[in-house]
């Protein structure tokens, strides 16, 4: 293993694309950090994106990065710093040219940007197809046929090396598509300090790191269930920062004087965050033993990740298709007290009577009470008579026909159906096309990764 020896400082501003759009500003703007790694990408938003793309060929990138890389250059270009984003969604080229485009009517030109390609297959379906490749879900083995003619996008999941290699390459942003979301953070440990392909232990190390602060302030007290109510001043939650060095050891924090907080507690709820086989959590680059992760506190606000241990990387990439699946509507009711849930499952009555009388077909006509125990079912102990609950009804159909008709019937019930009905200023329900997601497997010499430079 080569490489430098200095330590290194990765903050991740984003947790996923609508995330709080201050903190990448205030990672830069409180700093010290050397590297500013934004995650924007689910299946769901990938599908989002892409259907973006469909109308308009100019977009299906993550259109909230442009003006904020904009917004950053000038802090980029006196501290160092770098970016590196899979916000290019299933567009990447369009998201440089976007912001070269922002830069050059601000007077901000000079940038460098690296864009990564070859994450997207969807032309290539059909000739991987035909070499026998096969792309049967993973889960339920549902075979390419089932949905090939409804297919909206593939791409295949790259890791660390690909945003490495565009690093190498002086960019002050990289920009990705459909990486991993691990892969932000470890691509510029793999890039600084050197590490090679079979080094198994940093680089589940690196994994590891990205894994504990891909969903941003997850780790430094949002979203945390452990005395919740103490976490100071959470308006004001600092982002993670990692703290790497070349061993493959790594501390997480937080900027000084930010809300939140970093704790051995708060670390061990993010690395169970999406996890399957503790000891074999399975990515591009490596396979990471998540029972060997020693965390131990390192100061305030400190804690420190040591004795990672990695295995050989698997010799499939996982591929993520999409696929139109049909139309819903979901559309809501409020009824307040008294006897607030029992109008509403009166409702929820004759909404289902009108549509059966209409002789609609779905494929799942689902209803739920918010405030009677819709989180939790029967073992919720929900109040005798709550002063008011929410009735949310939902269809899905093959056809948008029938969903149509539903999203005619709800808002009636406010006139001719049980008393006290509000909570319905957004009229209608809105039909939304559903969007699915097929997750498979690929022989990863399929796939080759390019790195074009825009200037």
């Amino acid at each position: 293993m080569a490489g430098g020896t200095d330590l290194i400082r990765i903050a991740n501003g984003q947790g996923f694309w609508g995330d709080w759009l201050e903190a990448p500003r205030r990672l830069v703007r409180d700093g010290p950090i050397d590297y500013l790694v934004l995650d924007y990408l689910s299946e769901v938003t990938m599908s989002i994106l892409e259907k973006q793309r469909r109308r308009n060929p100019a977009r299906g990138y993550a259109a909230d990065f442009v003006d904020l890389a904009v917004g950053l250059l000038p802090r980029l270009a006196s501290d160092g710093i770098r970016i590196v984003t899979n916000a290019g969604g299933v567009n990447p080229e369009a998201c440089a040219r976007a912001i070269l485009d922002r830069a050059r009517t601000t007077d901000r030109c000079g940038t460098r940007i690296a864009v990564v390609s070859g994450d997207d297959i969807s032309g290539r379906i059909d000739e991987l197809a035909s070499r026998g490749i096969r792309f049967d879900d993973i889960d339920t083995g549902r075979p390419l046929e089932a949905i090939r003619n409804d297919l909206l996008s593939a791409h295949v999941y790259i890791g660390g090396f690909p945003l490495a290699e565009a690093l190498a390459t002086g960019a002050d942003i990289v920009i990705a598509g459909r990486s991993t979301d691990s892969a932000l953070t470890l691509a510029p440990m793999i890039h600084r300090f050197g590490w090679e392909s079979d080094d198994w232990n940093p680089l589940a190390a690196g994994t590891v790191a990205g894994h504990i602060v891909e969903c941003g302030a997850q780790c430094t007290g949002g979203n945390c269930s452990i005395d919740w109510q103490s976490i100071p001043d959470i308006a004001n939650i600092g982002f993670p920062v990692v703290e790497a060095s070349p061993s493959g050891e790594f501390v997480v924090t937080k900027h000084p004087g930010t809300g939140g907080r970093v704790t051995v507690a708060s670390i061990k709820e993010q690395l169970l965050y999406e996890l399957g086989d503790p000891r074999n959590y399975l990515t591009p680059d490596c396979r990471a033993d998540f029972t060997s992760i020693r965390l131990r506190p390192d100061g305030p606000d400190r804690v420190a990740v040591e004795g990672v241990r990695g295995s050989r990387r698997p010799p499939t990439l996982k591929t993520s298709l999409t696929y139109v699946a049909g139309y819903q509507a979901v559309g809501t009711l409020v009824y307040s007290w008294p006897q607030a849930v029992e109008k509403a499952r009166a409702a929820e009555k004759i909404v289902r009577r009108r549509l059966e009388d209409l002789g609609l077909r779905f494929q799942e006509v689902h209803g739920e009470i918010l405030g009677a125990g819709a989180c939790h079912g029967p073992a919720a102990a929900p109040a005798p008579d709550p002063p008011e609950v929410v009735l949310r009804m939902g269809v899905r159909a093959a056809e948008r026909e029938p969903v149509e008709r539903f999203s005619r019937e709800m808002i009636p019930l406010v006139l001719n159906g049980p008393p006290t009905a509000t909570g319905f200023g957004e009229g209608r329900p809105r039909v939304r096309e559903i969007v699915a997601h097929h997750a498979s497997l690929l022989p990863r010499e399929e796939i080759r990764t390019s790195v074009r430079i825009y200037e």
